[in-house]
């Protein structure tokens, strides 16, 4: 089964400022239930094309931590398209441990093979994709983040006539897929606000080998590292759900959402702006930064 794009438009919510400025979030993870915001679209073209020329024992292997969004949502995807997963799982540690890791369970019960490989093996992906290729000639590889040119393109359908009016679209960034497909795709007049959550130096040229465009800027917003959750990580969390509804996760979209309201703070964007963010899912991940957390006997997202 293929995946289809939704039939009615993803809600975009408004989040009252008391400013001469526009907020605005687009709730992408409301898209899938399991499959979940831009996770959805950037392995809508890849799975679809790769099905749609009938491959000989379809396979799907993927790459990610113990805590992947993008694990959990190829799981999800090849459940649903009736294909065999396998997740190259970074750390031979948790071989004996996944049962205790809710991505990795939810990962499991969606009938993905898991393989755990060492940091020093995980670090060298492309011998590793070689080797596998090799290994599962009519595999589709799909690499860590999902970010490729088919993923690009997914990107696409986060955009429509409701995101033309707005003056800054903005968007969490961990590979750098989803802020180059907003930045090709977008309006000419738009700027486009990557908020890097992973301190690379290099995501700036990959995003520029995704995207002809210049119009993107990116912001740093790792709040001490990626995967890093800070105190004032899980205040802003928690009173954002509080305030306004909407639950948030701490890697990516809570973080962006956070420096967006420090910007808005320090009259970063002008008087009347409209801004928009995209909520790019991931909230299967509160689970497991809620286990780490509670571990270290700090305070839990609610």
């Amino acid at each position: 089964m293929l995946l289809k794009a939704p039939a009615e438009n993803i809600p975009i919510q408004e989040i009252p400022l008391q400013k001469n400025i526009k907020l605005f979030i687009k709730r992408e993870d409301l898209i899938h239930p399991q499959i979940s915001g831009n996770k959805y679209w950037k392995l809508f073209y890849n799975i679809n094309t790769y099905l749609e020329n009938n491959p000989e024992n379809p396979y799907i292997i993927t790459f990610g931590g113990a805590f992947s969004n993008h694990i959990a949502a190829v799981s999800a995807a090849g459940n649903l398209s009736g294909v065999q997963t396998l997740g190259i799982i970074r750390g031979e540690e948790l071989q004996d441990k996944w049962r205790d890791n809710p991505t990795l369970l939810f990962a499991k019960r969606n009938g993905m093979n898991l393989k755990f490989v060492t940091r020093e093996e995980y670090r060298y992906k492309e011998k590793l994709t070689e080797f596998l290729q090799n290994e599962f000639p009519h595999a589709l590889i799909i690499p860590e983040g999902g970010t490729n040119e088919q993923a690009v393109a997914g990107i696409k359908m986060m955009l429509n006539n409701q995101t033309k009016d707005f003056d800054y679209l903005c968007t969490a960034v961990g590979t750098g897929g989803t802020v180059a497909g907003i930045a090709k795709f977008c309006e000419e007049n738009q700027k486009v606000i990557g908020f890097k959550v992973v301190d690379d130096t290099s995501l700036e040229n990959k995003i520029a080998e995704l995207t002809s465009t210049q119009n993107f800027n990116l912001i740093d917003s790792c709040f001490g590292g990626y995967g890093k959750i800070k105190d004032e990580n899980i205040r802003f969390i928690n009173d954002f759900k509080e305030k306004y509804g909407i639950p948030l996760e701490p890697v990516y979209t809570g973080k962006m959402m956070q420096k967006v309201f420090e910007l808005i703070d320090e009259d970063f964007f002008p008087e009347n702006s409209r801004i928009l963010c995209f909520h790019t899912g991931g909230l299967q991940g509160i689970e497991g930064a809620n286990q780490l957390l509670e571990k270290q006997n700090r305070n839990l997202i609610i």
